[in-house]
C-alpha cells in the first residue's frame, strides 16, 4: 500500500471540467480520495466556482492544504474567445459540433492575449497576439470583420502595430 500524504503540504490537481457543471464523481475520486477529500463536495465546489464558465470546457487548478480546496480557475485561449464572443451558453448534450461564426474586435484579441501571456512562449506581446488569432482561426470566428490570417499577415507586413502589452 502507498504511503499516507501529509496534509500539511500543499498539493495540487489539475481537472478539465465543463463549466457549470458537478464532474462525475468517477472522475473525482481517484484525484481527491488520497488526499482525504470528499469528490461529491469538491464537486459542488467545482460547480459553483465555474458558473460564469456554463457550456465551455476549462481547467480547474485545485490548490490542496490541511483538506481544504481552493478553486482557481485556469481558462485556456478558446474558452476565453468564446467568452468573448458573448455567445449564448449551449447544453453540450444536445447540441454537437458547434461553429463559432461571430465577430470579434481587435481589442477583444488584445484582452485575451493579456489574460494568456503568462502561458504563451512567445517573445514578445506581438507573438501571443498571433496565437489567439491562430485560435480564433481554428474556431471559425472573424476579427473585425476580417478573416484571422489576413490579420495575422497585416501584422507581419506592419499594417497593424500591437500595443506593447
Amino acid at each position: 500500500m502507498p504511503p499516507k500524504l501529509d496534509p500539511s503540504v500543499l498539493n495540487i490537481l489539475y481537472v478539465r471540467v465543463n463549466g457549470g457543471e458537478v464532474p462525475g464523481g468517477a472522475v473525482l475520486a481517484p484525484k481527491c480520495g488520497p488526499l482525504g477529500l470528499a469528490p461529491k463536495k469538491v464537486g459542488d465546489d467545482i460547480a459553483a466556482a465555474t458558473k460564469e464558465w456554463a457550456g465551455l470546457k476549462v481547467t480547474v487548478k485545485l490548490s490542496v492544504l490541511n483538506r481544504k480546496a481552493d478553486i482557481e480557475i485556469v481558462p485556456s485561449a478558446s474558452a476565453l474567445l468564446i467568452k468573448a464572443l458573448k455567445e449564448p451558453p449551449r447544453d453540450r448534450k444536445k447540441v454537437k459540433n458547434i461553429k463559432h461564426t461571430g465577430n470579434m474586435t481587435l481589442e477583444d484579441v488584445y484582452t485575451v492575449a493579456r489574460k494568456m501571456r503568462a502561458k504563451s512562449m512567445a517573445r514578445k506581446f506581438t507573438g501571443t497576439v498571433k496565437e489567439i488569432l491562430g485560435t480564433a482561426n481554428s474556431l471559425g470566428c472573424t476579427i473585425d470583420g476580417q478573416a484571422p490570417t489576413a490579420v495575422q499577415a497585416k501584422i507581419d507586413s506592419g499594417e497593424i502595430v500591437t500595443p506593447e502589452a
